[in-house]
């Protein structure tokens, strides 16, 4: 007997995954998107989502949105399966595109409207209205949007700008969000990340797919990095930066031939100076420690170590990517 809708789509449980992807396959043809993709995120947190195009970060989404069916693995998003609980799963998600379409007829203060009202009426009692008119107001004034012109005359950023202040002026517990800053300025990208951090505090949990490593790094709890359909690395920016090296520049007397022989160190450079010898190197996690109090020994005049960034981490799994399209694979 199948079960009720309401025994499926879960309220949200701190200690369950709002999103529980395993083992996800789908292919285009003879294209494959995804390869076994697995992904949880956990009720409240921001999760980012990177990868190159065609990585298989769209593919995903759009099967958590229920607008794709998997060819394998299983899905659940909410507690329930998207693809036969797609109706009942909105009504407590937002979407954004990195690309927005809008009715070029209508203004942007109908399209929000409009695109709030899509959304169930009801959500924990029956008279909690989903779309909340004072948040969608204090939105566009944050936003600095003009909701009176029509969106024929909207640049790209603009349409961004409804379809954010669209989703963050509903009420709901998930926010799937696939590059939702396109096309914003610097200013503007800094007011989504208050919003998304008021959303949070609130109880609602973030998908983020996104290019803009350093949005990423402000604002997720963990990140998964996908490459040719297939999550390569996921954990908390702590976690995945224990699993590469550690930057080290300092100035010393003198040239600290000893660390050629270290193991766990690479790129070992050395230049002299007016006021000593600046040697650079890189460093394995396990070695961190030692390699720095070695250094500290050495009374240096400048000392600077450096985690790994997100730019780093992320690049560590496309090198080999990177150099078969510079051609720099051969020489290396």
């Amino acid at each position: 007997m199948r079960q009720s809708l309401s025994a499926v789509v879960t309220e949200p449980d701190p200690q369950s995954a709002a999103i529980e992807v395993r083992d996800l396959g789908k292919r285009f043809g003879s294209v494959v998107a995804l390869d076994g993709l697995d992904l949880r995120v956990g009720v409240g947190e921001v999760h980012g989502f990177l990868g190159p195009n065609g990585a298989g970060k769209t593919t995903t989404i759009r099967i958590l949105l229920g607008q794709l069916r998997a060819g394998s693995g299983r899905a659940e998003v909410l507690g329930a399966d998207p693809w036969v609980h797609a109706v009942q799963i909105h009504r407590r998600l937002a979407y954004v595109p990195g690309d927005t379409t809008l009715w070029p007829n209508l203004t942007g203060g109908e399209c929000i409207d409009l695109l709030g009202a899509l959304h169930s009426q009801e959500r924990r009692a029956p008279d909690r209205v989903r779309l909340d008119r004072r948040r969608r107001d204090a939105l566009i004034e944050r936003f600095d949007l003009d909701p009176t012109r029509r969106t024929r005359s909207y640049s790209k950023g603009n349409r961004q700008k409804v379809a954010l202040i669209a989703a963050l002026a509903v009420d709901a517990d998930l926010l799937l969000l696939d590059e939702p800053t396109s096309g914003l300025d610097p200013l503007m990208e800094a007011v989504f990340q208050e919003c998304i951090r008021e959303a949070v505090a609130a109880g609602c949990t973030v998908l983020l797919s996104s290019h803009l490593l350093d949005e990423v790094e402000a604002l997720c709890d963990r990140v998964s990095i996908v490459r040719h359909g297939r999550v390569v690395s996921s954990g908390s920016l702590d976690e995945l930066r224990r699993q590469t090296r550690t930057s080290v520049d300092a100035t010393t007397a003198g040239s600290m031939p000893e660390l050629d022989d270290w193991p766990g160190l690479s790129a070992v450079r050395r230049q002299r100076q007016s006021d000593g010898c600046r040697v650079t190197f890189r460093v394995a996690p396990e070695q961190l420690a030692a390699a720095t109090a070695f250094v500290c020994r050495q009374n240096p005049v400048r000392l600077t170590v450096t985690p790994p960034s997100l730019d780093e981490l992320f690049l560590a799994h496309y090198r080999d990517d990177l150099a078969d399209r510079t051609g720099e694979g051969a020489s290396r």
